[in-house]
């Protein structure tokens, strides 16, 4: 087995000093009112982890307290979706442990900063990130997912690329006689962790030595969508899951950072998905090639190559002017900044209202089908 670890940026901008509760945080007594069952599963490990953080003497101890108990939650989490086909436990048990990892009582004194890279230290290891293994001999394809979003709107609400990370995270398919091997990670909905790196950190291993494929996966339309021109600028007004906006509007759209400098690239960037064969798993939904952006200039339209966009400046890529658009452009952009040839592009999902079980396995059943498509000769 080889094993991949990525040093990741996670901002965890939560507060300055205090380390006062985060506005994911804040949602959680409304979850539990509305989900009781949720947590049910998590419930022991937590508490168990609360009383040995009561008692870790040094930074040491509570660094190996924090690993495991973001693994075993990252393991039972893929486990339990297996059976309830549910993303969300996994969100809300995460946001339980960086509370205590906040606020909690621990057996030596600890300050803010100290306490910022514990949460760090747990939620790279909480979204799979720490375990990315590939078995020697076989293709591999990442796929990230992301956390629900847009909670304040349904305190309820999945996402389908977070359930298809944790369903398929490890799983081999077979596809023209070769073995492929899933490995995936979940991304937050916070534009600060993507300001700090948080995408090219992630990534960057994968692209240097070249995994077979990279799909990043959000929740979308009605139907599948392949997004063909991600766009730089952050253009939506909407905000994320810390209630942060970026400013960013259609009229005046936002340039992004990486690691407190304007994140360079191009304007727009071409994915480079193996489309046709993609296109071909049509069913339970319909898959689009989306090639439709906005401009400055020109709303709505979808260019014929990219050389048609070199003066233009990006409002909304094909995958809108939000993070899912964002995760996508990074990804891209770094590609294309280290040479490499490796296919990668972003998938839309169809929408779900709240939960949908059976919408979301068909959902989760269909990207399988389409990494198989993508990789077949």
């Amino acid at each position: 087995m080889i094993l991949k670890a990525a040093c990741l940026c996670l901002s965890l901008i939560f507060s300055a000093s205090s380390l006062a509760a985060s506005e994911e945080e804040n949602r959680s007594e409304a979850a539990k009112a509305a989900m009781p069952h949720l947590l049910a599963p998590f419930e022991t490990q937590i508490s168990k982890l609360s009383a040995s953080l009561a008692k870790a003497k040094n930074s040491t101890e509570v660094d190996a307290l924090l690993i495991s108990a973001g693994q075993t939650l990252w393991n039972d989490a893929r486990q339990q979706a297996r059976q309830t086909t549910d993303d969300r436990p996994l969100y809300w048990a995460r946001l339980a442990i960086t509370q205590q990892i906040r606020d909690g009582k621990l057996g030596f004194d600890a300050d803010a900063t100290q306490r910022n890279s514990w949460l760090a230290l747990f939620e790279q290891n909480s979204r799979g990130i720490q375990d990315i293994r590939y078995t020697q001999g076989v293709k591999r394809i990442l796929l990230t997912g992301f956390d629900p979003f847009l909670l304040d709107r349904n305190i309820n609400q999945s996402n389908p690329s977070g359930l298809a990370a944790l369903l398929l995270d490890g799983k081999f398919i077979e596809v023209n006689g070769q073995r492929a091997q899933i490995e995936t990670a979940i991304a937050p909905v916070r534009f600060a962790d993507f300001d700090a790196g948080f995408v090219e950190d992630l990534l960057t291993p994968y692209l240097k030595d070249p995994v077979d494929l990279i799909v990043t996966i959000s929740m979308g339309r009605k139907d599948f969508d392949l997004e063909r021109y991600p766009g730089k600028r952050r253009s939506a007004d909407f905000p994320d899951n810390l209630n942060i906006k970026t400013g960013g509007t259609l009229t005046n759209p936002v340039l992004p950072l990486l690691k407190g400098k304007t994140l360079p690239g191009a304007e727009f960037v071409e994915f480079s998905l193996p489309i046709k064969n993609m296109l071909t798993v049509q069913a339970p939904f319909i898959v689009h090639d989306n090639c439709t952006i906005s401009t400055l200039r020109q709303k709505g339209f979808c260019p014929k190559n990219l050389a048609e966009l070199a003066k233009e400046v990006s409002v909304e890529g094909s995958g809108g002017g939000y993070l899912s658009n964002e995760i996508s452009y990074r990804s891209l952009r770094l590609r294309d900044q280290l040479g490499v040839k490796a296919p990668v592009g972003h998938i839309h999902t169809p929408a779900i209202k709240q939960y949908d079980a059976d919408k979301e396995a068909a959902i989760v059943q269909q990207i399988e089908e389409m990494l198989k498509a993508a990789l077949a000769k």
